[in-house]
């Protein structure tokens, strides 16, 4: 199969960005040496749905490093950058991407990818597992199991396990503690700020921000807004995230009472609606709107083209909405992932962590998948453990260990 890419001359600028990212990542970087060495997916074809930007291309060079045919198509029209792509393409990696593709092809280029029949994968949000499921479930004949890192994901993944429709093994990447404690964090909560910045070139010290959500990334995206000085509602629908919320300083209402309030948006939550055309009417003029969830429907975005009077681009990745009541609000990335369509994703430091995990529990699967149960799991401790020991010795850091005595003592 044939990559299908925007433009294979634009390799040299997409290798310059994954040979910086390279640097940053000194865990994957040592699994990337383990995996050239022990083969341990040799024989065996990846296929990976993921944002397809420097570090990620990089966890594709390190699964093939490991033996495997790799394809690679993206998770988001937006998040795709064409340099990448190409410099990935150059690698030996088949990629399926474009950036700005439709809907359509990009669900075309995820099918194609499929149609190989792969033996391990890693999803990103679910569409690899749908198609799987839903449309083409003779593909998934060599399957031996896969890894999801998104909430999003996660959730699609434990309504089918609920359904017992669950077709395969999934390690529950998003839950390890090396993910969310890090990824969600402070990688969601750095890169949300970045993408808002750089797109609009706008003040958050002394404005007031909306949280949508107070999960591990809601957390991230408050922490650093409190950080900058801004003031900071959070709106959720679980009590005891809305009592942690409180408890952390932050102002906690329903939206429709933060909407009046608000200079920034930012939904954090997995699910859909969270800001709607009533709450945009209760807004101020200038209101800045963006989601970091995965799909774009938290902020609904069909909702505000059908109520706008009409809307213009107002900058790139900024699309300003006139509504009825004469104020203008502004919607980022068309309501995608703004860290990601507007930026450049989580730092490296951080999604070092992530792809680790990814990476070792991809050779999990390949190792014992026919044993695995067709179920969601949690990464196993040891992997998640090994990371983590792996990225303080990265840091120059060490930590000391149970003696003997210690460890009886506390079995009791």
């Amino acid at each position: 199969m044939e990559s299908i890419i925007f433009d294979a001359s634009l390799a040299a600028a997409g290798e310059q960005k994954i040979e910086w990212v390279q640097r940053h990542m000194p865990v994957l970087k040592g699994i990337e040496a383990e995996f050239l060495r022990d083969q341990p997916l040799q024989g065996l074809k990846a296929v990976i749905c993921i944002h397809l930007e420097a570090k990620t291309a990089y966890l594709a060079q390190v699964l093939r490093a490991g033996g495997a045919e790799v394809y690679a198509t993206g998770s988001n029209p937006l998040s795709t950058q064409d340099d990448v792509c190409a410099a990935l393409a150059k690698s030996g990696v088949t990629v399926l991407a474009k950036h700005g593709c439709g809907v359509e092809d990009l669900t075309r280029y995820e099918r194609l990818a499929l149609s190989v029949c792969p033996d391990v994968m890693v999803d990103d949000g679910g569409d690899l597992v749908q198609i799987l499921h839903d449309e083409h479930p003779e593909w998934a004949v060599n399957l031996r199991g896969g890894c999801e890192e998104t909430t999003t994901g996660i959730l699609r993944l434990r309504a089918r396990e609920r359904a017992g429709t669950l077709r395969f093994p999934m390690f529950n990447i998003n839950d390890a503690d090396c993910k969310h404690l890090f990824d969600n964090r402070y990688g969601t909560g750095q890169s949300v700020w970045d993408g808002v910045m750089r797109t609009t070139n706008l003040t958050i010290a002394g404005s007031t921000v909306v949280v949508g959500g107070y999960g591990w990334c809601g957390k991230g995206v408050a922490m650093r807004a409190k950080g900058m000085g801004a003031k900071v509602i959070v709106t959720e629908v679980e009590p005891v995230k809305a009592i942690e919320a409180v408890m952390d300083g932050f102002s906690v209402m329903p939206m429709a009472q933060a909407a009046m309030l608000g200079d920034f948006f930012v939904t954090v939550t997995g699910c859909r609606d969270v800001v709607t055309p009533e709450h945009m009417l209760r807004m101020k003029d200038g209101a800045v709107l963006c989601n970091a969830g995965h799909f774009d429907v938290e902020v609904d975005a069909a909702g505000l083209r059908k109520l706008a009077v009409s809307h213009a681009e107002a900058r790139r990745n900024i699309e300003a909405y006139a509504l009825p009541n004469g104020r203008t609000v502004y919607l980022l990335a068309e309501g995608r992932l703004v860290n990601l369509a507007a930026g450049d994703g989580h730092p490296a430091e951080i999604m070092d962590m992530s792809f680790a995990l990814q990476a070792l529990c991809v050779r999990r699967v390949a190792e014992q998948g026919a044993a695995l149960p067709r179920a969601l799991m949690a990464v196993p401790a040891d992997i998640d453990r090994e990371v983590a020991l792996r990225k303080l010795t990265a840091l120059g850091v060490s930590i000391d260990e149970l003696t003997p005595a210690q460890e009886h003592y506390l079995r009791g």
